[in-house]
C-alpha cells in the first residue's frame, strides 16, 4: 500500500519541523492524507516550511526546551494523537574535542536533544491514542567513532538506549527511532565553504554512493509509524556507512 491516503484520518505531530528532516517527515505524512501539526521555535520558519510542504498543515510555535511551551502545546490538543515524531535537533551543541568542551556546552547538547524529546513525550502521553506510535529521530553519531563528536554520540546514544524500555513501558503504544547518517540539510551549513567537499567525501565513502536526503528519513518514519507489528527498533538509515568494507 502506498503512503498516499494511508494516513487519512490520522493526527500526526511532528516536533521540530521548520526545516530539514522534520519538514520532510511532515510533508510525507501530509502527502499520505494525515492531519499534521508541526512545531518549531521560529514562526516565520514554520510558515515557510508549511508553504514548501504544499499540503495543509497546522503550525504551532513551540520551543521544546521550554516546559511552558510544551505544556501549552498539548493543553490545546483537541484530538488523540496517532503518531508523534520527535525530530528536535540539538544542532551542533556539544561538538568538539572533549578536552575543549565546557560543562555548559555538554549540558546544552543534552538539553536541546535528549531532555527536549523526553519532555515532549512525557507531556504527550495523556493525549496519545491507544495504538499510537512514537518515533525518535536520533543520529548515526551514536554508533560512529568520529573524533570531536563524543558529546553528540552520547546524547544520541541516550535516545537509542531509551527506545526498548519505553516500548515495553508504554505498550501497546509503539516506540521506535530512526538513526540517520549524513543527510543533506542545513545542519551542515556551519561547515561553510568546506561543506561541498565534505558531502562529496561522505558520498564516496558510502556503499550506496551518495549522502542521504530528508525523504530517505521520512520514508523510514512512515514505515515505522504504519507498521503495527514493529516496536522497540532503532532503524539505521545511513546508506550503509557502518558496514565493514574490505
Amino acid at each position: 500500500m502506498s503512503a498516499q491516503g494511508k494516513f487519512t484520518g490520522k493526527t500526526v505531530y511532528v516536533i521540530g519541523a521548520s526545516h530539514g528532516i522534520g519538514e520532510g517527515i511532515a510533508a510525507a505524512f501530509a502527502g499520505g492524507g494525515a492531519d499534521v501539526l508541526i512545531t518549531g521555535r521560529a514562526k516565520e520558519r514554520l510558515d515557510a516550511a508549511a508553504e514548501r510542504i504544499g499540503h495543509p498543515v497546522r503550525v504551532v510555535q513551540s520551543d521544546a526546551t521550554r516546559q511552558e511551551d510544551v505544556d501549552a502545546l498539548f493543553a490545546a490538543a483537541d484530538t488523540k494523537i496517532d503518531h508523534l515524531v520527535l525530530a528536535v535537533s540539538g544542532g551542533m551543541a556539544g561538538l568538539g574535542p572533549l578536552a575543549e568542551l565546557t560543562d555548559e556546552a555538554l549540558r546544552e547538547g543534552f538539553e536541546s536533544k535528549v531532555f527536549a524529546q523526553f519532555r515532549v513525550l512525557k507531556a504527550a502521553l495523556p493525549h496519545l491514542a491507544p495504538d499510537a506510535s512514537v518515533t525518535f529521530i536520533g543520529a548515526g553519531s551514536s554508533r560512529a567513532a568520529f573524533p570531536g563528536t563524543t558529546a553528540l554520540a552520547a546524547a544520541n546514544g541516550a535516545l537509542d538506549a531509551a527506545v526498548r524500555p519505553l516500548a515495553a513501558e508504554l505498550a501497546p503504544v509503539r516506540v521506535n527511532a530512526v538513526s540517520p547518517g549524513v543527510i543533506d540539510t542545513a545542519w551542515w551549513h556551519p561547515l561553510g565553504e568546506n561543506r561541498d567537499g565534505f558531502m562529496e567525501q561522505q558520498a564516496a565513502a558510502t556503499p550506496v554512493g551518495r549522502v542521504g536526503q530528508p525523504q530517505d528519513i521520512a520514508e523510514a518514519v512512515l514505515f515505522l509509524a504504519g507498521n503495527g507489528f514493529t516496536t522497540g527498533v532503532v532503524l539505521d538509515v545511513n546508506g550503509g556507512t557502518t558496514l565493514a568494507r574490505g
